[in-house]
């Protein structure tokens, strides 16, 4: 049983954190420039996990108490997601050599960590994903089994955010050339401004 309910969380969990989003564009970036790679990883992480086990533990219930602060996150969400693109639209336009991947990271280690977090908890369909929907569906899970599914889905998020990061390098040699940083920051300025426009124009359900 707890080992069915484990598996279980880690297929909702993996349904729910590897569909494309802001956050896996952010956390791909920094893998393909070698910047910050673990510290970015673990906010994620621990931003996922910290969501996941308050779902489970039924605080998820106060998304639905509060709806202004899922509006508050919602309007907050949209202008960083709009300010990070017309910076990835810069950078595509611009086509500095600076793109190039480097070990060392030009952005601080603050800068980083801050446009991590707000990736993560600017992003009102982040508490629906995993407070709320994570959390209802381990109460179909009695007992120790609810836990168990919350491990999966915890399990699922550390395997998704480590294989992102680190397996970036592998498109390394792609991205030798500065052209495909180019149209990767075009890609990703489309997207977090399509997201942003998302944001204001569909209130949450």
């Amino acid at each position: 049983m707890l080992l069915a309910a484990a598996a279980a969380g880690f297929a909702a969990g993996a349904g729910l954190i590897v569909a494309i989003g802001a956050q896996n564009a952010f956390v791909l970036r920094q893998g393909l420039q070698r910047s910050h790679v673990g510290l970015t990883i673990a906010i994620c992480i621990a931003g996922d996990v910290s969501l996941i086990l308050a779902g489970v533990a039924g605080i998820g219930s106060l998304a639905h108490a509060w709806p202004w602060l899922l509006e508050a996150l919602r309007l907050g969400g949209a202008a960083f997601l709009g300010a990070y693109g017309l910076m990835a639209a810069r950078r595509a336009w611009r086509g500095a050599g600076a793109l190039a991947p480097t070990a060392g990271g030009e952005a601080g280690w603050r800068r980083t960590l801050l446009a991590c977090l707000a990736f993560t908890f600017l992003n009102p369909h982040v508490y629906l994903d995993t407070m709320v929907l994570l959390g209802s569906l381990s109460t179909r899970y009695p007992g120790m089994t609810r836990w168990a599914f919350a491990a999966g889905a915890c399990g699922a998020s550390v395997a998704w955010f480590a294989t992102l990061g680190y397996g970036a390098r592998l498109l390394l040699p792609v991205f030798r050339n500065p052209a495909a940083w180019r149209v990767l920051d075009g890609l990703i300025a489309a997207f977090m401004l399509a997201l942003a426009l998302l944001l204001l124009l569909r209130p949450l359900d």
